[in-house]
């Protein structure tokens, strides 16, 4: 029988999410869990692969197992089996052919900043903490160039094991929430650092190193070495994947950004 989960992470401790040899991984702690309530080794199929101290609130999985369990059971079993920054939100049954990687539509990311002469402790690896003064609205609307689908070689990482530097992305924005700018974009897939690249290119024209035209004309160049920098990982989170509605997963999203960094509402949801 095939199963889906929805999991809840802090990355600050892991090496990613992928499992490691010799490093701690998100997807080994998942699956040492599951093992145990199952009684037989259980391997998960992941919607998107974090890189090291990157967070999730929406990640998916999914795993095939012959055990017999009521829901509550693997649920409960398996969060009493995981570390305190792992979590998993809710489990149901789906259809054999589900893959929560490729019967993804989109996922969606948030960058949260935090945009203050000085640094919060209890926010440390969970935001990107940026001193100068930031303008949300220019951010926003330098990256509207990159919607649609485009050669995104610009920020994408040297290292990207990626075919092909082409996606589409569907939409993207910056939003200010007091002291916490927060960037959000939606795709159908990523490369690798993508998010993070494309935030620090941001950043450069928020606080107003760059013109607000500079990011089009990045995309065009097609070359990593124009781009901005690679932001921090603590700031990034995978906030929710989006499946077609036959699938039978939850509707809610899990624990929304609001739960971290205290924004509105309208940063809940799977984009």
């Amino acid at each position: 029988m095939r199963f889906a989960a929805g999991i809840e992470y802090a990355g600050s401790a892991y090496a990613g999410w992928q499992r490691q040899t010799s490093s701690p991984s998100v997807q080994a702690e998942v699956e040492r869990a599951l093992s145990f309530v199952a009684d037989h080794p259980v391997a998960v199929v992941c919607a998107g692969r974090t890189d090291t101290g990157v967070h999730a609130l929406g990640q998916v999985v999914h795993f095939d197992t012959q055990a017999v369990r009521p829901l509550r059971g693997w649920l409960f079993g398996a969060n009493t089996n995981l570390p305190q920054d792992v979590a998993l939100r809710w489990i149901v049954p789906v259809a054999d052919d589900f893959s929560a990687r490729y019967s993804a539509l989109a996922r969606t990311y948030r960058y949260v900043i935090l945009n203050s002469p000085t640094r919060a402790p209890l926010l440390r690896e969970r935001v990107c903490l940026w001193h100068a003064p930031l303008d949300a609205e220019r951010m926003h609307a330098a990256l509207q160039p990159l919607v649609g689908q485009h050669d995104y070689s610009a920020f994408r990482a040297a290292e990207c094991q990626s075919n092909s530097p082409v996606r589409q992305l569907q939409r993207i924005s910056v939003e200010r929430h007091g002291p916490f700018v927060v960037l959000s974009v939606t795709a159908n897939a990523f490369l690798h650092h993508m998010v993070r690249n494309i935030a620090g290119s941001a950043l450069a024209v928020g606080e107003g190193a760059r013109p607000a035209d500079w990011i089009a004309g990045v995309l065009e160049a097609r070359d990593r070495a124009v781009a901005g920098m690679t932001a921090p990982a603590g700031g990034l989170y995978l906030a929710a994947v989006r499946y077609p509605g036959d699938a039978g997963l939850p509707a809610e999203a899990p624990a929304g950004l609001s739960a971290i960094i205290g924004a509105s509402q309208t940063l809940e949801g799977p984009g």
